[in-house]
Order: C-alpha cells, then structure tokens, then sequence
C-alpha cells in the first residue's frame, strides 16, 4: 500500500511531458480533420474530442497502474504474455484489413490493436525472464529462450504483416539483453548472424507487397499517383515548411488532402508543413524530456525487475519515434508506426499511458527495501 510520504516520488515532469505531447498531437490532429469536419469541435465525434477523452483515460490509468505495486504485473507476467500472443494470433484469423495488413480487431464500436498491447505484454515477460536468472544469462539456453519470448510475437506482428513493429520487438529485445546480462560476444554473433541472413530472409519472407514498399521507397516515381503518392506528399510537406511553417491550419499538403492518413502515421508531416522546424524542434524537446524521465526511472529501480521494464518501455517509445519521423522524411520504407502520445489511436496512446504508470510505480518504490533480494 502506498504511502503519502512515498507519493512525493510520483514524477510530475514526465507526466506533464507526455500530456504536452497528447495536446500538441490533439492541436495537429484538429487542423489534419478540418476537411472531414470544416465546422471545428462541434461533437464528442470528433477526432480531437476522442483524443482528448482517451488521454484524460490514460491520465487515470496511469495514476492506477503507479499505485498498484510494480512486481505483481511480474508475478503474473506468463498470463499477460500468453494474452499478448492470442490477440496476435486472433487478429491474424479475424482481424480487419486495412492498407494491405490485418492490424485491428473491431469490438463493437471499439477498434484494438493487438500489437500495441503485446509490445508492453513482451517487454513484462522478458523482465521477469531476465530478472529472475541474474547469473544465468551467459548460458546459450537461456540466450536462446530470451529469442523465443520476443521472437515469437515478434513473427506473429510480421505476419500480419507488420515490419515496423517487428524492428521495435528487436530493439526492445536488444537494450534489455544489454542491461539485463547477456554476454556481449553472444549478441554479436546473433547481430552478426542477422546481417549475413537478410538477403535470404528478403527473398524467403517478404511478400510482395513489402517487397513493393521497399521499391517504392528507393524510387516512389515508379507509381508516382499510386504506392508511391504518400511518400512523395509527406516529402514535399516536411520540406516546404521551412523554419517556421505555413502556420497552423495552413498547410497545402495537409489541407488539400493530398496526405492518406495525416492524423496517424503523417501526423509528423502535418507538424513540418504547418509548425515547421521549430514546432518539430518542440515535439523533439519533450519527448527528450519524457525519455530521460524514463531513463532515471530506470537508474533508479529497487530491482532488477524494475530496471528491465522501464529500460524496455524507453526503447519503445525511442524507437517509435525514429520510425514513425525516419518514415516521414523518407529514411525508411513507410510502416504504419504511430508516433507517440500524438498520432490519433486509442490502442497506442493507453498503452503509452499504461506504461507511463508503471515508470512511476518503479519510481515511487525506489526507496523501499525489496526483502526478496536480501534473502537471495
């Protein structure tokens, strides 16, 4: 039971960074819907509205998750991740279709992402897996076994197909082998092992439609009004904003509707074309500020349990964030990776909200003697 005077731990900073970033996604996700709703806010059906209700939620949630006592998520940690897996798998068998993936299952009126949930899901497991052998993690078995805890989600994402999801499982599975004991020259192997497979895994995995994304990526002229429309109408919005942007609700890209999903996987092309580089300089700063919160939440954990998840939980966020950008300024092939706390979802941003409280439970029992640990 938490105490008032352990609540004093309870990280405001990094929860109000992660409120700031929901409101400035809100703001761009106002002026990306003013084609489908020109007469503004006007009902609890509007995108900006659902978003503001979902962070409120999450808001909640996150306080709820803080004070409920971090280890007991890793006491049930094999329940959790066996659910992660079966949503994967149930998206795959009836899951809706949208832009050449089954990523969602529809609730009623409510649309889940499963792969949202299974990354948390992953990251819990694989600390307790990792936590509960601290001197075991230079055997090969248990190096191998951290591969099928990750491994196994990670193939049911690609399936979908999912590639940009796939690549955060592997980092999340990479910086907590890092902090959580692997012998370096196993990770090198395997990395090593990786690199000299990806030709065959190209021509042995990929489907034709990644295969077409990555073409399209190297040359989006190729279909210029087609697959490669996308790609050429966030390059252009992100360019032509300049330093200070056309201003709000001024973007030619963003209103003419020349953007596919501006308030999802484009939100950052929205950002550029009408903030400009200061406003994409301001979105940077917070999430800095948020993973560094992060990062102290980890320095600070009583165990190694609670070092693992919030290492975990920083590298998912980081490398959404690079994805969903490196996407938008064409470094990367394009994948539906929403960008954290601001792209429209309800899947994504609770999940962010459920992990925010568990970087606060690590925080506000930082001080407290774990028994269990003085015992082994």
């Amino acid at each position: 039971m938490m105490t008032v005077r352990a609540a004093r731990h309870f990280d405001i900073v990094m929860l109000a960074a992660a409120m700031a970033l929901a409101a400035y996604g809100a703001l761009l996700i106002y002026s990306a819907s003013l084609n489908t709703y020109p007469e503004g806010i006007s009902g609890l059906d509007h995108p900006v509205a659902k978003q503001a209700a979902l962070a409120l939620t999450g808001v909640l949630i996150t306080v709820v998750v803080a004070w409920t006592d971090y280890r007991v998520f890793g006491q049930i940690a094999p329940g959790v991740y066996a659910m992660g897996v079966l949503l994967l798998i149930v998206v795959l068998l009836a899951g809706d279709t949208a832009f050449g993936s089954r990523r969602w299952i529809t609730l009623g009126s409510v649309q889940l992402q499963p792969s949202e949930v299974a990354k948390l899901l992953t990251i819990i497991a694989l600390a307790r897996f990792l936590a509960d052998r601290p001197r075991e993690m230079g055997k090969v078995k248990n190096f191998f076994l951290t591969l099928a805890i990750v491994g196994l989600p990670m193939t049911l994402v690609m399936a979908e197909p999912d590639m940009g999801t796939a690549i955060i499982f592997g980092a999340i599975w990479l910086g907590m082998m890092m902090v959580g004991g692997a012998k370096p020259q196993h990770i090198l192997i395997f990395l090593a092992f990786l690199v000299l497979a990806i030709p065959f895994v190209t021509l042995a995995v990929l489907g034709d439609y990644q295969r077409e994304r990555i073409a399209l990526f190297l040359n989006p002229n190729l279909d210029p009004l087609g697959g490669g429309f996308n790609i050429l109408q966030a390059e252009i919005g992100v360019g032509s904003g300049g330093l200070l942007g056309k201003g709000l609700t001024e973007g030619t890209q963003t209103q003419l509707n020349f953007l596919q999903t501006p308030t999802t996987d484009y939100i950052f092309s929205v950002l550029g074309e009408e903030l400009g580089l200061v406003g994409a300089l301001v979105m940077f700063a917070l999430f800095i500020l948020l993973l560094f919160r992060g990062l102290r939440a980890a320095s600070m954990a009583r165990d190694q349990f609670g070092k693992l998840v919030a290492t975990g939980i920083v590298i998912m966020i980081l490398f959404q964030v690079f994805i969903n950008v490196a996407v938008n300024i064409r470094l990367l092939p394009v994948t539906g990776i929403p960008l954290p706390f601001m792209s429209q979802g309800g899947s994504s941003l609770l999940t962010l909200f459920v992990s925010l409280g568990l970087l606060q439970g690590v925080l506000l029992r930082h001080k407290q003697i774990d028994f269990d640990a003085l015992k082994g």
